[in-house]
């Protein structure tokens, strides 16, 4: 099904977002039975540098087993997974689309990580989660699809514990963006609002947190989105083999517009650190 009626499914990433499936096959893996975690994550990672940027985290906030970890915008499970088999600390994962949160819950299953992970499905503005209960909030590339900054914040501190520690990769802004590409990102990537390091800065704190680190990534990220789209482009036939020549239209509409936005100068990626205090 390509759309649930949401509306972030104009973003063709989230299409036949069982194609992991169609994956998973030409690896030579059926569609039931038990899966290795470090195995599916070649294919279930939807951020830039898949583990290594998941491992960023639970580095640098000393998560392990006892942890309790809520993590904003779940996807198709592949970093709660991360977290739950490399760190072993228990994972909450929020998210708002019902295709990608059941194909989530199904393949945590069958790595056999279900008592460390819940595949929660809802709106992470809405409170579906309880108050003061978490060591840690973590989310990539989902911070840009919610235009309400100041309500995700005090979400964010809200679900945590006091001296609790939040670590999120996402978009920042640059520079003044075109009216082209103000419409890419509404269009094709559902963001609504880039706010600037400094908009960050400012918002956080209100919401309660100190010892903000906002550290950019931009030409780290501009590579990998670069790298990507070629990668893609020339791997087309065995893409359409595999998937179809419709959704391989649409993730190459995808990438390539990211890829291009990356490009104009006025997009960038950052890392962000902070705790509650």
């Amino acid at each position: 099904m390509v759309t649930d009626g949401t509306p972030i499914k104009t973003m063709k990433l989230y299409h036949e977002v069982d194609r992991v499936l169609n994956d998973l096959a030409a690896a030579g893996f059926g569609l039931d039975g038990a899966l290795d975690a470090n195995e599916l994550a070649r294919f279930d990672q939807y951020h830039y540098f898949g583990t290594d940027a998941v491992d960023e985290a639970i580095n640098g906030l000393s998560l392990g087993p006892g942890s309790a970890v809520v993590e904003i915008g779940g996807g198709i499970g592949g970093p709660a997974r991360r977290l739950a088999s490399a760190a072993r600390c228990h994972v909450s994962a929020i998210e708002l689309q019902p295709d990608l949160n059941s194909l989530a819950a199904d393949l945590t299953a069958r790595c056999g990580l279900s008592e460390l992970v819940d595949h929660i499905e809802g709106d992470a503005l809405d409170g579906v989660v309880g108050e003061g209960v978490f060591d840690a909030v973590v989310s990539w590339l989902t911070f840009l699809h919610i235009a309400d900054r100041p309500l995700l914040y005090r979400e964010c501190a809200r679900m945590l514990r006091p001296g609790g520690s939040m670590y999120v990769e996402d978009y920042h802004r640059l520079g003044t963006l075109s009216q082209d590409e103000v419409r890419i990102l509404a269009e094709d990537v559902f963001c609504h609002r880039v706010p600037t390091l400094a908009e960050y800065e400012t918002e956080l704190s209100a919401a309660g947190f100190v010892d903000i680190e906002l550290t950019d990534v931009t030409v780290a990220w501009r590579l990998f989105v670069a790298d990507r789209f070629a990668e893609f482009r020339a791997a087309r036939s065995l893409m359409i083999d595999r998937h179809g020549e419709e959704l391989v239209d649409g993730l190459d509409h995808f990438y390539a517009s990211i890829n291009d936005l990356f490009s104009g100068g006025n997009l960038g990626g950052l890392r962000l650190t902070a705790r509650l205090s």
